[in-house]
């Protein structure tokens, strides 16, 4: 049956602005010729869509050019302002932009654990309300938000969720009532990461990926044939509590310590690190691990650019024997490195569910405090003579936030090694169930290691899996989440924007 003149039109109307927001201003002619319809059909649209205010001349195709086949046509951006938030256990980032997502303002808010529900949400409010006058805005048409945590895929509100604040909770209510019009969606954090690491990121060309976020904790997010799968919980991707081999004990229903996370969540990492050498990261958290998963990482290439890369030397976390650049270190003895084995005061790296993925992360837990501890002694050092690494912090063998201290090739090495095997570890589970083909490497962690990481899990998970699996570094990085926060909050305001009126 073919459709009614009114759905013809708005449908053409449809394919017309969706092609003025993924190319930029067109002529009509150019609409003509990418949407297929006759030169009378364009021109209707045209007319229609500016006088309803969708669209509006912006400029002329060519200098030399003049007349009406020459306008350029672009979505009148002013149209509606969109804000987008990243909710974090230590505060919140805000930006707000136009409707074609064009950044007018953007602002960091800390808010400190000691600060009661109530003032932290009225300091998160109060930051929207102050960008979205800074950009400009009279009011706000629609708010996303990426939270950590489960969000209930009935009601779409964020789950109670042991660990994470309270005022994460009652963040989106507090929006609604103080911005009366806007429309505000909470999405999970890393499942934003994903539609934004697909549409703007390392997984453009792929409709089925996977992407594991690796920062103050550890997560995962599944697209399948191109669509986001949350599952019947809204927890796909809960991936932090997956039990693995080689840690002392079980997660539990409200406790990840002991599965995946414990592994390859900033406190583990940092304990890595100064088990085997290394300066401890500034901080325990995603930031920290990523600096000294970055210098490890810069530390490799320039090794591998220098030409030495036949005598890069990979050792086991136990200390026992060498191996070649692409051998596989243990799991046992990767996770001994910061559990049961080893001097004292190293112990298992303690999580707690909370922040990163769906709702499980390690908040810098004894054993992140005890190896730190331990780095004061002769551990931690560069690894050779007992004495401070350059560029850590105060002598006391940490890394100095934005320092770049020059690390021991084979140390780093070894620690991307042992890394690399422990997020394999995960990942080849994953690959087992879903076969996604690809996998990308999210999060502060992930962007930090890049190709060289992800070259070093891809060969670990060749060796584990029959199941042909690409594996890629993030281009995106810790500003996934807010970017997906603003996909959607765009996507969401343009379908109700480029409905047929009666629709709105």
């Amino acid at each position: 049956m073919p459709a009614s003149p009114s759905t013809a039109r708005a449908i053409n109307d449809r394919v017309a602005l969706r092609l003025l927001q993924q190319e930029g201003p067109l002529t009509a002619g150019q609409l003509k010729q990418l949407t297929g319809l006759s030169r009378p059909t364009v021109a209707d649209l045209v007319e229609r869509l500016t006088a309803s205010g969708l669209i509006t001349v912006v400029g002329e195709s060519g200098e030399q050019r003049r007349g009406p086949n020459a306008r350029l046509y672009g979505i009148v951006a002013g149209r509606a302002h969109l804000a987008a938030l990243d909710v974090r256990t230590e505060g919140v980032l805000v930006l707000v932009s136009d409707l074609v997502g064009r950044v007018l303002a953007e602002a960091s808010v800390p808010i400190g654990g000691d600060a009661g529900t109530g003032p932290a949400v009225e300091q998160a409010v109060a930051a929207v309300e102050r960008t979205a006058k800074e950009a400009g805005a009279d009011r706000l048409h629609t708010v996303g938000i990426g939270a950590p945590g489960l969000i209930d895929p009935a009601t779409g509100d964020l789950r109670d969720s042991a660990g994470l604040p309270a005022w994460h909770r009652n963040l989106a209510a507090a929006l609604q009532e103080r911005l009366p019009g806007a429309r505000v969606t909470v999405e999970n954090e890393t499942n934003l990461a994903a539609l934004a690491e697909q549409r703007e990121g390392a997984a453009r060309d792929r409709d089925t990926f996977v992407l594991l976020w690796l920062g103050h904790g550890v997560g995962a997010a599944v697209v399948l044939d191109g669509i986001l799968r949350r599952g019947a919980s809204g927890g796909t991707g809960e991936i932090g509590f997956l039990p693995v081999p080689g840690t002392t004990s079980l997660p539990s229903a409200t406790d990840c310590d002991g599965g995946f996370h414990s592994l390859t969540g900033a406190a583990a990492i940092g304990a890595l690190a100064v088990r085997l050498g290394l300066p401890a990261p500034a901080t325990p958290d995603g930031p920290g691990a990523a600096a000294i998963v970055r210098r490890a990482s810069e530390t490799t290439t320039e090794r591998l650019d220098g030409g030495d890369a036949g005598t890069a030397r990979v050792t086991s976390a136990t200390g026992r024997g060498r191996l070649t650049p692409g051998e596989s270190v243990p799991v046992a003895g990767a996770v001994a490195a910061d559990g049961g084995e080893g001097p004292a005061g190293a112990g298992r790296a303690a999580a707690s569910p909370a922040e990163a993925g769906h709702g499980c992360s390690a908040p810098g837990g004894s054993a992140f405090v005890d190896a730190v501890v331990a780095a004061d002694g002769d551990v931690g050092t560069n690894g050779l003579t007992g004495s401070p690494a350059a560029g850590t912090d105060a002598g006391r063998g940490r890394l100095a936030p934005g320092g770049s201290a020059p690390l021991d090739a084979d140390l780093a090495a070894r620690f991307l090694g042992v890394l690399a095997d422990r997020i394999a570890v995960g990942v080849a589970s994953v690959v087992a169930v879903l076969d996604p083909g690809c996998v990308v490497l999210g999060g502060e962690v992930g962007q930090a290691g890049g190709a060289v990481l992800a070259r070093l899990v891809q060969e670990r998970l060749r060796r584990m899996s029959p199941l042909a699996t690409e594996v890629r570094a993030s281009s995106l990085g810790g500003t996934a989440v807010l970017r997906g926060a603003l996909l959607t909050a765009r996507e969401r305001a343009q379908d109700e924007l480029f409905a047929p009126p009666e629709r709105r």
